[in-house]
């Protein structure tokens, strides 16, 4: 009986580390140090037309624990701006979801397949069908990105939300729920390979290391290492794959550079944060804003 409790114990033991490990908030003091102390991490540009500035931030949807506090330069940028622009603000989620349809769901192999990693990352059964196949997805990954003590509660956009909350700060979103879904989800055409891409990442377990050089880069404002993210990412290895990504990145670049226009024309000074990969490529929004006449310039990391 001895030797039964032990394993017992140990296989539990076992299946407790299997699941990803909940975020852990800091204590008071952490947080005060990290806030004191914390470096500029992610790409920023200062955009000028017109007689004013705004600022262009590259955020990360996820981040560590230590990561939720801003630079020198972000804190700067705060300082020099009083509205927050963002993609979508999550204030706007929950409503604008619930009045929306219920999305069709998945074929039901992909289905099977979508639960059985949900139930692998403790999970109940079934606890995502309700929600766009994207969205089961990401949910799904972000928490495989805990293993490595990322969560999406630390990420700057979040933490920028938050903070413009408590000082009364205006938020502007940039989009509607119903487009960066539209960009979100696959066409019916794309979808399985979309979803069969995501999930054999998932089951093979390469979530993480493209998540952590992805991190990485970000956090050193690395634009080269960013730029190429569809050729080391993993995700972008089909047509309908690479269809996509184009759509859901960089296809929303111009509309989000008018909207960024039209803002910084009304007047508005702007922190602009959005997420990082925005910023490359052909269509990458420091250069469409340039096109549109803004005279852009890097601040970190300085050129």
């Amino acid at each position: 009986m001895k030797h039964l409790l032990l394993l017992l114990a140990l296989f539990t033991g076992i299946a407790r580390a299997a699941c990803p490990p909940a975020p852990v908030s800091p204590s008071a003091s952490q947080a005060a140090a990290w806030a004191a102390t914390a470096p500029d991490r992610g790409p920023l540009w200062r955009i000028s037309r017109g007689g004013h500035s705004s600022y262009l931030f590259g955020s990360l949807h996820v981040g560590k624990v230590d990561w939720a506090y801003p630079g020198p330069a972000l804190r700067k940028a705060w300082a020099e701006t009083e509205v927050l622009a963002v993609e979508l603000d999550p204030a706007d989620v929950g409503p604008a979801l619930a009045a929306m349809p219920r999305p069709a769901p998945l074929p039901p192999a992909l289905a099977r397949r979508v639960d059985a990693q949900a139930v692998a990352a403790c999970l109940p059964r079934g606890a995502l069908a309700a929600a766009p196949a994207m969205l089961q997805l990401s949910t799904l990954m972000l928490l495989e990105a805990r293993r490595d003590g990322f969560d999406a509660g630390f990420g700057q956009d979040l933490m920028l939300l938050a903070r413009a909350k408590a000082e009364g700060r205006p938020v502007q979103s940039l989009e509607s729920i119903e487009e960066q879904l539209a960009a979100l989800e696959p066409t019916s055409a794309e979808l399985p390979q979309v979803v069969d891409g995501a999930l054999k990442q998932l089951q093979r377990g390469q979530v993480r290391a493209p998540l952590r050089r992805l991190a990485e880069a970000w956090a050193r404002g690395d634009m080269k290492t960013l730029v190429s993210y569809e050729r080391w990412c993993g995700c972008a290895g089909t047509p309908a794959e690479r269809a996509w990504f184009k759509r859901l990145n960089d296809d929303r670049n111009v509309q989000l550079a008018a909207r960024i226009d039209a803002l910084h024309g009304a007047g508005q000074r702007l922190l602009v944060a959005v997420g990082a990969l925005h910023m490359s490529g052909p269509d990458a929004l420091p250069r469409l804003l340039a096109q549109r006449g803004f005279t852009v310039e890097a601040v970190h990391p300085a050129k």
